[in-house]
């Protein structure tokens, strides 16, 4: 139904894609520092004081990481990574605090550094929808790929009729949603790479991820679900795919819900 391009094995893209990405971001935050730099060269008084610099170098930093095009939720970071460094060294806070702060950081974007995509929450009005989806698709079995914190899977395992697995790496979103699925007896929390999952036992999939992800997810998602069953994408479509339907939501977001049938 879709066509397939030739691709290498997903293991190697991992590999490689978080290599790129890593790299990159350590890029741009080089070359940010580097312009800020000849400015300050340039200019000494305009840019005199670490504060004046540390701007320069993340405004630098987000320039370049728009150049070597990273994903689009990397631009706050390189903007605010240096001034918020210097921020925190002026408050003298205890170190302890730091490590806390990183330990916390990784446990809930385990997987960003890697290639995979940071935290998105889905509004309720989205579980709704997903919910009413399923209903009409009189489907038993349902993945989530990418679950985060259960936004859409816990509400869903409500329903007794379907068998809900929700698919998280990050440790501490699937632990949230663990223990929100804790007393539902058809929900299964998978801490696990979405990448891992074999789709071809689902009746509807569901996945809120990224556009940086959607030609690769599309190609898993021909390759390996059933004729007739249906792939639902949240806010972003699959490149060249066209949908059954679009399903548009009066959430703050205005979510769409692009529904992709097999």
């Amino acid at each position: 139904m879709f066509p397939q391009p030739n691709r290498l094995p997903r293991s190697h893209n991992a590999g490689t894609a978080g290599l790129t990405t890593l790299f990159k971001a350590l890029a741009a935050q080089a070359l940010g520092l580097a312009l800020a730099l000849i400015l300050a060269w340039m200019s000494p008084a305009l840019f005199h004081g670490s504060w004046r610099l540390a701007l320069a170098q993340g405004a630098g930093a987000t320039l370049w990481s728009g150049v070597l095009r990273q994903p689009y939720w990397w631009l706050p970071i390189h903007l605010l990574f240096l001034p918020m460094a210097i921020a925190m060294l002026t408050l003298q806070l205890p170190s302890w605090l730091y490590l806390v702060a990183v330990l916390l950081l990784a446990l809930v974007f385990w997987g960003t550094v890697k290639g995979d995509v940071p935290l998105f929450l889905s509004s309720n009005a989205v579980a709704d929808a997903v919910a009413a989806i399923v209903e009409r698709e009189h489907a038993n079995v349902f993945a989530d790929l990418g679950a985060g914190v259960g936004s859409v899977a816990a509400p869903l395992a409500q329903q007794p009729a379907v068998k809900v697995d929700a698919w998280e790496r990050a440790p501490l979103p699937w632990l949230v949603t663990a223990w929100r699925c804790r007393k539902l007896p058809n929900a299964s929390v998978k801490r696990a790479s979405l990448w891992d999952c074999d789709l071809a036992r689902y009746d509807v999939v569901f996945a809120f991820l990224s556009p940086a992800v959607m030609a690769e997810l599309g190609e898993k998602v021909e390759r390996e679900m059933r004729s007739g069953s249906l792939f639902i994408s949240s806010s972003f479509p699959v490149p060249d795919w066209q949908p059954e339907s679009v399903v548009q939501l009066e959430d703050r977001g205005r979510t769409q819900l692009f529904c992709y049938r097999l």
